[in-house]
């Protein structure tokens, strides 16, 4: 799937209540989830499927808000990231060399 696909995806099912919410509430949520994560990576031994749903949870919210901010992900990324490292412009990134 598409970064757009899943961003249109979340779009239709969660739309209407994120505008509800809005988008502090919407950062807050995102926040929490990033919290949720932080409690799994510190503990000894990391629950990798936990890891996985907490990692899908926070791209899901964070999809959220771009849909509220009328933000393309993928654009947004690519525009970052462009198939090379920003700073040394290579593939893979050499900065740390």
């Amino acid at each position: 799937m598409k970064i757009s696909e899943f961003q249109k995806l979340i779009k239709n099912l969660y739309f209407e209540q994120d505008q509800i919410r809005g988008i502090k509430n919407t950062f807050i949520w995102l926040i929490e989830e990033f919290g949720e994560l932080a409690h799994i990576l510190k503990s000894q031994e990391i629950d990798k499927n936990e890891a996985s749903e907490e990692l899908a949870d926070i791209f899901a919210w964070t999809t959220s808000l771009a849909n509220l901010l009328d933000i393309d992900l993928e654009y947004a990324l690519f525009k970052k990231y462009p198939n090379m490292c920003i700073k040394c412009k290579s593939n893979p990134c050499i900065c740390w060399k």
